[in-house]
């Protein structure tokens, strides 16, 4: 069967509003839509292999032109001809630049040196992307990260920048209103770059800005409605913020028509379950199957102590009881999904090829086709601040929509080794621990993610005159913007001794607690 999505029809509902990303392959191509929906404006990514397709389908008002690894001097990828026909604003950024130059009659070479990092551009002329920003005569930082580069601009295009490395810095063509620029905008460290896309798609392109979390909350009932008439919905609740914000969404716009399923196995955080319950039985009144199998995840997890082996597990095993579940309520015509932009971006690679699996991520996507159920997504167009921001519009308790991101396999993936009942009971209080004293000490909204890790590991230790032989527990807490890149929280001495003094003092079967000071990269922000 063909699984419908949701997002034929939300782009839809965005059409003439909205403006087109294409990917040619950059790492932070998601910044660009994150920028642009900053400045109230909607914004999808598609590959340049579906950006044809993709352009038909929005009918956007303008188009953005990521960066790339690749060069366009070695066949790089190419601009659809739709999209340079189209006679829309467009805006190119890096490889974006060169493809625009090499497509449209302009040089690109190879450089004799790259620019990498910081640079400094000087403003030569004036420019629509400047207005309001930057003047003839000034110098701006920016971030290049560039080898090639254009050395003669297309008929129509004039220089209005430049910097040592790069000659045609900003380049503008006002009258097809395409504008290009050879260093990122997207990037924090280009400190004025949030602010040319602004000028972009709101000078350039005219957009009113006014797309608010209010105005996707109404779309998005109206879109629900339509799409499931009278049909059931039947929603996997995972205790995260993700499928509660869709489940809270979907019953305000179908009511009793919604089922929703918490598949408890047992891996969950301290009080966590009771907590779901509670919020969705009694705060909202809606519907809600709680099935507690912890004895069968656990019995399944023992002697698993590969990492891909649990998730697989898990995933498995969750779908299994979940499609029992299901077929106990009386069945559905749809299944509801918590899923993101950045999952969405993430399962097509640029080239429209496969991407490199880092890590299996536990979801319920192998459910439809096992079940015939069509899905709705209602988040599929959000970033996860989005979704936080959602939740809150929805009404959502602070405390549960600001919470952390929680992994689908739950504890059983910061247990490395084996999973036991006893094992993640010690965990689930240690990890409690260390998250009372971060919001005691006021710095929970300040860290993007924070836990504790069981160890497999046991180190001597004194106690009371006596020796103890008991577990090493790490933790862990990261600072990102969107889990793409992180870094650790600099937490004080004096913080990380309070909380090692807690968790030894008042969890047996601990007696060491260690600090993970690493980045991603190299590391990922979960253990396993």
């Amino acid at each position: 069967m063909t699984i419908q999505t949701s997002q034929t029809r939300s782009a839809a509902l965005h059409s003439g509003d909205s403006i087109l990303i294409v990917d040619f392959g950059s790492q932070v191509t998601q910044l660009i839509a994150r920028r642009v929906r900053e400045a109230g404006v909607y914004s999808e990514i598609a590959p340049f292999s579906q950006a044809a397709a993709a352009y038909a389908r929005m009918q956007p008002k303008g188009i953005i032109l990521s960066g790339s690894p690749a060069s366009v001097l070695e066949d790089g990828p190419r601009i659809p001809d739709e999209i340079l026909a189209s006679g829309l604003p467009i805006l190119g950024i890096c490889y974006g630049q060169q493809a625009l130059m090499h497509q449209l009659g302009g040089e690109v070479l190879l450089g004799d040196s790259g620019e990498f990092g910081r640079a400094f551009i000087e403003i030569s002329d004036r420019c629509a992307l400047f207005d309001g920003l930057w003047a003839e005569g000034e110098t701006h930082q920016v971030w290049m990260s560039h080898g090639d580069k254009v050395t003669r601009l297309a008929r129509g295009f004039r220089p209005v920048a430049a910097s040592p490395g790069a000659p045609y810095a900003v380049i503008a063509n006002d009258e097809a209103r395409i504008y290009a620029m050879q260093f990122h905008p997207e990037v924090v460290h280009t400190p004025d770059g949030a602010r040319l896309l602004k000028n972009f798609v709101r000078h350039v392109c005219g957009l009113a800005g006014d797309w608010t979390m209010a105005e996707f909350r109404k779309t998005k009932i109206e879109e629900i409605r339509a799409q499931v008439g009278k049909g059931r919905v039947i929603c996997g609740l995972s205790g995260g913020v993700d499928s509660a914000v869709a489940a809270v969404l979907i019953h305000e716009a179908i009511g009793e028509q919604l089922t929703c399923v918490f598949v408890d196995h047992g891996l969950m955080r301290l009080g966590e379950a009771e907590q779901v319950v509670s919020l969705f039985r009694n705060h909202y009144n809606i519907p809600l199957v709680h099935k507690d199998v912890s004895a069968l995840f656990l019995g399944g997890l023992a002697g698993v102590t590969d990492p891909e082996a649990k998730r697989k597990f898990i995933g498995k095993t969750f779908i299994d009881v979940f499609e029992e579940e299901a077929k106990q309520v009386g069945g559905a015509d749809f299944l509801a999904q918590g899923t993101l932009y950045p999952d969405v971006i993430e399962s097509v690679s640029f080239t429209g090829g496969p991407s490199v699996t880092i890590k299996s991520h536990h979801n319920v996507g192998g459910l439809p086709e096992r079940m015939n159920m069509q899905l709705v997504e209602p988040l599929r167009e959000l970033f996860k601040d989005e979704v936080r921001e959602l939740g809150r519009e929805l009404g959502l308790p602070e405390v549960f929509v600001g919470r952390h991101p929680f992994p689908g396999p739950g504890l059983a993936i910061r247990i490395p080794g084996e999973v036991t009942r006893e094992r993640c009971d010690v965990l689930r209080k240690a990890d409690a621990i260390y998250l009372e004293e971060i919001r005691n000490a006021g710095l929970y909204d300040a860290i993007w993610q924070a836990f504790a890790v069981l160890l497999p590991v046991k180190t001597v230790g004194v106690m009371g005159d006596g020796r103890t032989y008991d577990n090493v527990c790490a933790l862990r807490a990261v600072t990102s913007t969107d889990g793409m890149t992180a870094d650790i929280y600099p937490f004080d001495a004096a913080f990380l001794s309070r909380v090692a003094t807690r968790i030894i003092n008042e969890v047996k079967g601990i007696n060491r607690v260690v600090y993970d000071y690493t980045s991603k990269p190299p590391g990922t922000i979960e253990w396993e």
